[in-house]
């Protein structure tokens, strides 16, 4: 079997494999080809991809009609979709729910479509979750950008000329970029208070230090992947009123809230940013799906009244050398799970729950169920 690694598009710093990670698929028996330059952004250049095995080409096109497979990060465009030949696999995040045509094309060419953002939450496929790994470094990252943008310092400070208060962080969402995100925070010295509509998580984030600040909304919780269910329009409003007071105390806010396949609920008004201090920092980690704030703009920073509200849609990509490792461990362990060692393939017809999660398109069908029902659904609202 023949593994391409194509180019990511410009904007992207990310790379969906490492000089490490090749060496360790070409021992399993396959090959691994990879497009000139795609390594570089995250610190591989192409002579450590070569001293690994894999061949370096320089003209996309051969890459695409000559791999049995396709690895990349990003969803392929209709350019890219056009050069794949029947039967090829494609794995990467493909935003399914929100990609209906992109779906419809895959299956149509007859390509075996692997989505990254279906892999399900479960012990097995703990070590294959991509969606996870990446928002943990966006987590990160988003804590980094914030610190680096805030007037002050985060931790406090006795000095001779007095005590300087540490900075107050509020974190909306503790899921795994929002616990990072805590983590992150508390390193830095800051005082961080954090609110999620699971009440189960309050342990994890007192754990690291944070104050959970609760909230009755009623009946709450968590889908069977580990994702908030999404709240009723009476409760949104509550957590909002709640959320303002918080939001007014908070020198940095950062929001997560997403829900899968749906675009991100609105938790910050206007109302409540113009009633923020001057000189605070919003991080929307939901902006690529519409955003948590009202008034972010996708990958823009923009001032609200003083107030910087931060939208960038590719956080992970900010810490590029580590997202590519994290996210090239990730494929690492899905080929290795699933390959033959006999054939030296990967076996996509094996019956498992988590090929069953995440193969979307196989033999010129749409073959995810939910995807399907989803599809249905959306065509009948309209």
């Amino acid at each position: 079997m023949i593994i391409g690694i194509p180019k990511e598009p410009k904007n992207e710093t990310r790379c969906a494999i490492t000089p490490e990670i090749a060496k360790k698929v070409i021992a399993l028996g396959a090959k691994v080809q990879i497009e000139a330059g795609a390594g570089e952004a995250a610190g591989h250049p192409d002579t450590a991809y070569k001293t690994a095995g894999a061949a370096v080409l320089k003209e996309r096109k051969k890459l695409f009609s000559t791999s049995d497979m396709i690895v990349r990060i990003n969803k392929p465009d209709t350019k890219d979709i056009a050069l794949l030949h029947p039967g090829t696999v494609h794995i990467s995040f493909l935003d399914p729910f929100n990609e209906k045509s992109l779906v419809q094309s895959l299956a149509s060419r007859g390509v075996t479509a692997l989505c990254m953002e279906l892999i399900p939450r479960s012990t097995k496929a703990q070590k294959m979750d991509a969606l996870s790994s990446q928002a943990s470094l966006g987590g990160y990252a988003a804590v980094i950008l914030a610190a680096e943008r805030l007037q002050k310092i985060f931790p406090m400070m006795v000095t001779p000329s007095g005590t300087i208060s540490p900075a107050r962080v509020f974190i909306i969402g503790a899921g795994v970029a929002g616990l990072q995100a805590i983590a992150t925070a508390k390193r830095l010295g800051a005082r961080v208070e954090a609110f999620d509509t699971r009440p189960a998580v309050e342990e994890q984030v007192r754990s690291l230090g944070a104050k959970f600040v609760k909230l009755d909304l009623g009946a709450t919780g968590e889908t069977k992947d580990g994702y908030a269910k999404q709240l009723t329009p009476k409760q949104i409003q509550k957590q909002r009123e709640m959320i303002a007071k918080y939001c007014e105390q908070a020198d940095i806010v950062i929001t997560t809230a997403q829900v899968f396949g749906k675009k991100a609920p609105v938790i910050v008004t206007k109302q409540t940013v113009a009633r923020m201090n001057p000189g605070s920092i919003i991080v929307d980690m939901a902006a690529g799906t519409g955003g948590n704030v009202e008034g972010t703009v996708c990958n823009r920073e923009i001032n609200k009244n003083g107030v910087v509200i931060i939208g960038y849609d590719n956080l992970p990509g900010m810490v590029p050398y580590n997202a590519t490792q994290m996210y090239a461990n990730n494929i690492f362990n899905l080929l290795e799970e699933f390959w033959d060692k006999e054939t030296k393939q990967f076996d996509v017809a094996t019956q498992d729950d988590i090929l069953a999660s995440c193969v979307i398109t196989k033999d010129k069908k749409i073959c995810s169920e939910m995807l399907v029902a989803a599809f249905t659904a959306k065509k009948a609202r309209k």
